[in-house]
Order: structure tokens, then sequence, then C-alpha cells
């Protein structure tokens, strides 16, 4: 008998998904992102830990927050619903051959990136941990379904929050259940680019995936030089996002990470509302 590797995520996969024939459109950037390692490392000889994924995480929050808050919606009984929090959920390794999970930080458009690496950082220790697992009970009880009716269920609860618009809180399903967008770092895994899948039923109108950063030759004031490039990739629901929302999210990423000083200051947005007298 060979190895089974019919994981839950698999077994449910094959109801999950059908004929790729729903609405997506994808996008490429390449970033500069020699200026952001360099501030990662002077923080971490200050014992402060930040990685490249927690800058990307608080750039996208800001983005998505601030500057294009029409990307932070989702389809409900046909309409477009703004979502009145800002969730960026974060795919985690959970190590020892186990599959992946993740993490949602809360209101990441209005923590610097200091705040957003704790979040990640403690959440991803308690999921590790096997604290906060609804979601892989939900993928375990879904793979206990027998096979003829496995699809049958999936697009039953997918009529029911998707199409009705409720929310099963019984199984953790709800508006918010996968957050406002999906970032994923393939790049730890040695993978140059990737397309992302929109999870059906997820209610995400993007998923961005990070690559493998590598050193390039790139022309800076007419001169060759060699800069450390981060490319992403995103995948976006051509009902809510289309080719100028993805730019500008691509523009204003970009903008955060080539000035990561940006994102280590309370948003301006905040700093500039007046204080309410108690």
């Amino acid at each position: 008998m060979g190895k089974n590797i019919n994981s839950p995520w698999r077994t449910i996969s094959t109801a999950v998904y059908g004929a790729p024939n729903e609405g997506k459109i994808y996008g490429v950037v390449e970033i500069d992102v020699t200026d952001a390692w360099k501030m990662i490392k002077l923080n971490r000889s200050q014992g402060r830990r930040i990685t490249m994924t927690h800058l990307v995480a608080s750039a996208i929050g800001r983005a998505i927050g601030w500057d294009i808050p029409e990307m932070n919606g989702f389809v409900k009984r046909g309409k477009v619903i703004q979502r009145d929090e800002v969730i960026v959920t974060v795919a985690v390794n959970m190590h020892g051959g186990r599959e992946m999970s993740s993490v949602k930080v809360f209101d990441a458009h209005k923590k610097t990136v200091f705040e957003v690496g704790d979040d990640i950082r403690k959440q991803a220790a308690k999921a590790r941990g096997g604290s906060d697992n609804d979601t892989m009970e939900n993928k375990a009880f879904l793979a206990r379904i027998p096979w003829p009716f496995r699809r049958m269920v999936f697009l039953l609860i997918r009529f029911i929050t998707n199409n009705l618009g409720f929310e099963i809180k019984s199984m953790g399903l709800g508006h918010n259940a996968f957050g406002s967008i999906l970032l994923s770092n393939i790049g730890s895994h040695g993978l140059t680019m990737g397309m992302a899948a929109l999870f059906p039923g997820s209610k995400l109108p993007a998923v961005i995936i990070m690559g493998k950063e590598e050193e390039k030759p790139v022309v800076r004031d007419g001169e060759i030089t060699i800069r450390k490039i981060l490319p992403l990739t995103g995948t976006f629901d051509h009902r809510i996002i289309d080719g100028y929302h993805g730019g500008m999210l691509a523009h204003h990423i970009k903008r955060y990470l080539e000035k990561p000083e940006l994102l280590a200051r309370v948003p301006l947005e905040l700093a500039a509302e007046p204080i309410n007298p108690r």
C-alpha cells in the first residue's frame, strides 16, 4: 500500500473546485525591497524582529484601509457590500509536515509594522501549539463526508453563505471568516512566482502571493546597479476589482515598501484625527 496522500484539504478540494469558469483577473508587479531589507536588518540589530512578510502585510493593510477602501468588500445577493473592518489574513507554515493555516490581523491599517509583526507571531505560535484550530476542524468535518455527497454539501454551504448572504456561525463561516484579503509567502518555499486560486465561498476579493526575492541588475539614475527585487502576484475577483484597482493596489504597496519608514509610524490619517475630549 502506498502512502495516503489525501489530506483533509486535498479530499475536500475535489468537492470545492469545479471547472475554472468564474471571473478572475491576475496581476504581477516587481518591487525593489533593498531599503526594506535595510530596515529589517537595522531593527533586528536593535532587538525588534520583523520580516518581509510583516512589511507586505502592513503595506496591504494600509493600502486597502486608507488608499483604496473600495477594494475592501464582498458580494452579497448580487451587490457589493463594503466591509466595516480591515482584516489582513496571512498564511502561516505549521511545520512538521502539517498543512498550512492562517492568522488574521485586525485593523491592520491602523497598526505599525511592529504591531502587525507581533500579531502574526503570537497567533502563529498559538496555531502551531494546537490552539485556534477552528479552520482545521472544519476541514476535517468536510473531509469525513462520503465522496458522493461532499461536493453537494459544499455547494449547499456556499449557496447559504454566498448567494443568500447568511452566516453559519457554528462553522465559523461569516462575511469576515477569511478576512478582507489573503497574503501567502511561497518564496519561503523556494518558488519564484505563483498565481493563487480564489477559494469559492471565502468572500475574498483578492489573494496576494509573495515570490522569492532575488538580486537583479536594474537601472537607477542611468546606471546599472544590483537591487533586491520581490515579485508579487495577485488574483482578483473581477466582480469587485478591475484593472484600475489592481494597479492602484500595486502602486501603493510599492510606495510603502520602497519607503518602509512609513510603516514604522502611526498612519497619518490617524495622527491627523482630533483627540476627543473626555
